[in-house]
């Protein structure tokens, strides 16, 4: 029988373990119990391994995890939705056994517009096409175009099955254009195109330009017109969650539902979880020294922790290529996660609108404004939203006839120009993305019972995100495929596991799984 979300909650913050874990001498810690973390732990108790998980916080999860924010909501904080979490992973470990349910949104995306008019897009391609035809006829091929575009480079790079190159070592450049048969066009956007200029190419009518234009720009620090973001877009789009090329779900019970079921699996496969557990230092060739004393013994660590906090971890132990990997990539967030609870579902104008993804966006040259802005410590009037409403799939999650929403946005500063606090600036922020909202929906603000804003250092503080990146550092093409960072860090028996190793961020798992399979294969005898 499914879990509460209240359950579930309860369940990713587990006893302590029966005897004391300092002085304890295992085959593999595992620092962090993100989910790829505890996708890692699973992949090597199964393996035999004698495993213990490390978690700093009092609950599991990481970005992926529930948080009881006001009485009667236990919600995801950061992570919010799934697309890209890995099939193989998912039938592996056995996660449906343990209660994980995905359910796929259909409508898929709804762009209000000034104008009053709405682009909507829905599983049904007959539907979306309708949907384009009432304000913009002529650009009903242009999109398909773009789809089709997509689904080109999906099927070259992760065809279902053994093929898909997120199972395998970071190709190079080289080899993935050889896998794209060197089209100039797939190329271009996988590394080269600015989302804007390549929307431009499929778009006459700039409505839709707005509609996609912050698809390029999710967790990344950059403009929509900066080279490169075409491949964000691309790279959120690359899933067949579900059997869906392309689309994002809602995890029923909230996101922490995928690290309840990760942990169960690793539990099954005899790994041993510990939270309130930080880690102070980690030994190559020895194994970590918690923060309250003592070590725990062990030739293999794998840090969940990102890859900054890994090199402090190890600090003179870090191998100066390690370091300066680390330092090479950009960390500095730009995003604020925002979530509402709400009285009632706001009115955008036509009733499917909050099953949907829903964007906020004036211009995608309004985007650009505010990505300055932020350059400059300050935010601007609006910003681009990414809105996500739960409670019409999933009403476990909320009190009884209210809902939640989860609002993704950019740009905010890191820090400010006037270097005051983040705590001075929250409640300013919190109201701009509800003006922001009230444009397309009005009388947004009064549907709001409780707001609770999260700023890049309230994302590095909580969840131990360097720069409060949630990616783990930049997704730009220069960060990417084999520039991402190994999960070998150099130091003898140090391994990473997290959103910063190939194949990038987001709630994958696919980077334990293949974390995993680095220490086997480098341990086989062991």
């Amino acid at each position: 029988m499914a879990l509460t979300p209240a359950e579930i909650l309860r369940a990713l913050q587990p006893a302590p373990p029966p005897d004391p874990l300092a002085g304890s001498k295992w085959d593999v810690v595992i620092v962090g119990g993100g989910h790829n973390g505890l996708t890692a732990a699973a992949y090597l108790a199964r393996a035999g391994k004698r495993v213990v998980v490390l978690e700093r916080r009092d609950r599991l999860g990481g970005a992926s995890t529930l948080e009881e924010m006001w009485p009667g909501y236990v919600i995801s904080p950061c992570a919010y939705l799934a697309g890209l979490f890995h099939q193989r992973v998912i039938d592996e470990l056995g996660l449906k056994s343990h209660g994980l349910e995905i359910v796929i949104g259909d409508p898929t995306y709804f762009a209000p517009f000034d104008d009053g008019a709405s682009f909507t897009s829905w599983l049904d391609p007959e539907k979306t096409a309708a949907s384009i035809r009432t304000f913009s006829p002529g650009d009903v091929d242009g999109h398909f175009a773009r789809e089709a575009l997509f689904d080109r480079i999906r099927d070259a790079l992760r065809p279902a099955g053994d093929e898909d190159v997120w199972l395998d070592g970071p190709p190079t450049r080289a080899e993935i254009e050889d896998l794209l048969g060197g089209d100039p066009e797939l190329i271009a956007t996988l590394f080269e195109d600015s989302q804007v200029d390549h929307l431009r190419r499929f778009y006459k009518d700039e409505r839709l330009v707005t509609a996609y234009a912050g698809q390029g720009i999710i967790g990344t620090n950059a403009s929509p017109f900066d080279p490169g973001t075409a491949s964000i877009d691309f790279h959120h789009a690359s899933g067949r969650q579900e059997g869906n090329p392309g689309e994002w779900g809602f995890v029923m019970g909230g996101m922490g539902a995928v690290s309840h079921a990760l942990h169960q699996a690793a539990l099954a496969a005899g790994a041993v979880i510990a939270v309130n557990h930080p880690v102070e230092r980690i030994v190559p060739g020895e194994g970590v020294e918690l923060a309250s004393g003592g070590m725990v013994h062990a030739n293999i660590v794998v840090a969940n922790a990102d890859p900054a906090a890994t090199a402090q971890l190890l600090g003179s132990s870090a191998p100066p290529d390690f370091t300066n990997a680390t330092k090479a990539v950009p960390r500095e967030s730009a995003t604020v996660k925002v979530t509402f609870a709400l009285t009632d579902l706001p009115d955008f104008g036509v009733p499917h609108a909050t099953r949907a993804q829903v964007e906020i966006a004036r211009s995608a040259e309004a985007i650009h404004e505010s990505f300055l802005a932020a350059k400059r410590g300050e935010v601007s009037d609006e910003l681009w939203c990414e809105l996500y409403f739960q409670t019409p799939y999933d009403p476990s999650i909320a009190p009884a006839g209210k809902h939640v929403l989860s609002a993704f946005c950019q740009y905010v500063p890191y820090t400010w120009a006037d270097r005051r606090p983040w705590d001075d600036h929250r409640n300013e922020v919190g109201d701009r993305v509800i003006a922001s909202i009230e444009r397309f929906a009005p009388g947004f603000g009064g549907l709001v019972e409780h707001m609770h804003v999260d700023g890049p250092p309230d994302l590095e503080k909580r969840i131990g995100l360097t720069g409060g990146h949630i990616f783990h550092g930049s997704c730009l093409p220069e960060h990417m495929w084999d520039r991402r960072l190994s999960y070998r860090t150099g130091a003898p028996g140090v391994y990473l596991c997290g959103a910063g190793t190939y194949p990038g961020g987001s709630v994958i798992g696919i980077n334990g799984k293949n974390a995993a399979r680095a220490v086997l294969v480098d341990h086989s005898d062991d």
